[in-house]
């Protein structure tokens, strides 16, 4: 059994009513590590060619990896991968909290499950044992009250459990995954693949130690993490204010998206920023298995009916996308439309990107108040919004169609839609401005699941310095708005790291440096690992989902930003600038050489023996 692993797969058929348990070897372990790379893994070995999403077929993954569980911080992080009912390519996902961490206590590094059952049941694992259960009694439900059942009917106050939510029930193709009722997987609608499975949650509880191989380092670098962390060195701002930490500093430099993108400054900016939820509505801060940073808001308002606070806080994924990017300046909408989100269980990056859509529809004429059930669909308009994603989940009146998700929708409306749906392999685009960094633009073309911020680089990180990835001999700082071969070498450093995080199941808001990143790998698994090694089981990563989309019939026309982002703004700080196309598409092109891959994107049969995935080049 490979240390730092549990050793075990468990595999669920749902249609059969069946489990059992694999056992790889560990060099699958060391080739894979985990996360997105088992995810891939499966899906490229197991899935029906032209298999549906939302069918049977389908499998959803549950994937720990190296890191999780463990007492190193960012270790509660918990990915999950699918095909994607949202744009039919790779599906995968990751969030935080302290479900993935008891999955491994509780005898498993994975969970593959296939088929659908006959009626709603959930999944219950304790210390090794599996039992699959009735949840007819929990269909229907708000989040907090399925937690409340299962654990009321197990009896036990200390199960964790992740569920797919009403919207997942309701196969809204973007519904998320929620953990432990604030802590979201969020991405490419992993919940509409579980409530297509008739599979509400999976409950889990475990005692169990996880062999790692020298515990002493490891206690070492979680000493010095959260000595550093407590005492201001490292996260301050992001300890002090969260991810809407950042938000007055994207106004100020023209990449707050606002008004479905159409701006990157908007006026209402410092009165939804970090600082201001702090001073005003913040009741507590809350954080992931032994994470000392405590990023995760917890607010309370009475405002449109009043906001719970078990269902936590607004991250600035959400204050950008059902905040600025729909015009709103009110913390109280944008707290009551994360609760929904959270309680019914919509990823808000594209819930709030469909409603911005709407709202461009709206104020364009291309859809009347009619079309949106008698809602008065300005931006800016706080009522309406709310009112919109109950809609979206419930799937009632224009919810119906809003739930496709904007791509789907736009095509539905009509020829004058679709320029104001922004979405790349359609998925929405989440709350980063390509045209104020460039190379985060080629990220998100390139990316396997669609427009995404968490495997791509933040340009403004290199700006000033390039100590993040200096130790890959990049010295000299970058600008924002370069596309140079320097800064597509950049962008393929830290993509494949980032690739390898999600691998190894690692939260990358924990500011670890990559010779401590190395150092933790090497304490956890006993292995004589390197940063190329890990490095190289990031571009695997991506290599292999870069493969299985090709097996749904991507290619490189589906690389592309949309026309909007090759567009210049009319007004704030970056005023007349714009993405030069043939610039990016340049860039675009380099990278794929970089990867090893030709001039179409397609991974290179050599390039495939070494990354050591020969067995691919005969999918494709």
């Amino acid at each position: 059994m490979p240390k730092g692993f549990v050793g075990k797969v468990l595999r669920v058929d749902l249609t059969e009513g069946t489990t059992w348990v694999e056992e790889p070897p560990e060099s699958w372990y060391r080739t894979y590590l985990g996360g997105s790379a088992v995810v891939a893994y499966y899906l490229l070995k197991e899935l029906p060619e032209n298999c549906d999403p939302l069918g049977p077929d389908n499998r959803l993954i549950f994937a720990t990896g190296p890191f999780t569980g463990t007492p190193l911080a960012g270790s509660g992080r918990n990915n999950v991968g699918a095909k994607s009912p949202l744009n039919g390519g790779f599906g995968d996902a990751q969030g935080g909290g302290f479900w993935m961490a008891e999955l491994k206590k509780a005898g498993f590094d994975h969970i593959v499950i296939q088929g659908r059952a006959e009626s709603p049941v959930y999944l219950w694992i304790k210390d090794g044992e599996v039992a699959i259960r009735d949840a007819g009694q929990l269909w229907g439900k708000e989040t907090k009250e399925v937690e409340d059942r299962i654990r009321e009917e197990l009896g036990d106050e200390r199960i964790r459990v992740t569920q797919c939510g009403v919207a997942g029930e309701n196969l809204v193709r973007y519904a998320c995954v929620i953990n432990d009722l604030t802590h979201f997987p969020g991405r490419t609608g992993m919940g509409a693949v579980m409530g297509s499975k008739n599979l509400r949650a999976v409950a889990v509880r475990g005692t169990q130690n996880v062999e790692i191989d020298d515990m002493d380092t490891v206690r070492e670098l979680a000493r010095r993490m959260s000595q550093e962390v407590n005492d201001g060195t490292r996260a301050a701002s992001l300890k002090e204010h969260g991810t809407a930490g950042g938000v007055m500093g994207l106004d100020a430099g023209g990449g707050l998206p606002t008004r479905n993108f159409q701006f990157g400054d908007f006026e209402g900016a410092e009165k939804i920023s970090g600082p201001t939820m702090t001073d005003t509505i913040l009741v507590d801060r809350e954080t992931c298995h032994a994470c000392p940073i405590f990023c995760k808001r917890v607010v309370k308002t009475d405002a449109y009916g009043g906001v719970d606070p078990i269902y936590g806080g607004p991250e600035y994924e959400t204050i950008g996308s059902i905040g600025s990017n729909c015009g709103i300046d009110d913390l109280g909408a944008i707290s009551k439309g994360n609760e929904i989100c959270n309680k019914l269980g919509l990823d808000t990056i594209s819930a709030g990107m469909v409603v911005s859509f709407a709202m461009e529809c709206f104020e364009r004429g291309v859809l009347s108040k009619d079309d949106l059930d008698g809602l008065e669909l300005n931006f800016g308009n706080g009522e309406a919004m709310v009112a919109l994603l109950e809609k979206i989940a419930r799937r009632e009146g224009v919810g119906d169609l809003l739930a496709e998700g904007a791509a789907r929708a736009a095509r539905a409306i009509g020829p004058q839609a679709l320029e104001l749906a922004l979405t790349i392999k359609g998925q929405e685009i989440p709350m980063h401005e390509p045209r104020y960094k460039h190379g985060l633009g080629i990220g998100y073309a390139v990316s396997p699941t669609g427009a995404d911020h968490c495997h791509n680089i933040h340009d403004t990180v290199y700006e000033n310095s390039a100590d993040a990835v200096n130790v890959f001999g990049v010295i000299d700082p970058l600008p924002i708005d370069d596309l140079s071969g320097e800064k597509v070498r950049v962008f393929y450093y830290e993509s494949n790291w980032k690739h390898m995080l999600n691998s190894a199941v690692s939260c990358q808001f924990v500011p670890w440096t990559k010779r401590e990143y190395v150092d933790g790998m090497r304490a956890l698994t006993g292995w004589d690992t390197s940063v190329h090694e890990l490095m190289k089981a990031g571009e695997r990563t991506a290599t292999l989902a870069r493969a299985f989309n090709m097996t749904c019939g991507f290619d490189d026309r589906d690389d592309e930003l949309n026309d909007r982002f090759f567009t210049a703004f009319s007004r704030g700080p970056l005023e007349g600038k714009v993405i030069d196309r043939g610039t990016f598409n340049k860039a675009r092109v380099t990278y794929y050489h970089m990867m090893g891959w030709d001039d179409l994107g397609r991974p290179t049969s050599s390039r495939l023996d070494e990354l050591g995935i020969d067995w691919v080049a005969d999918l494709l």
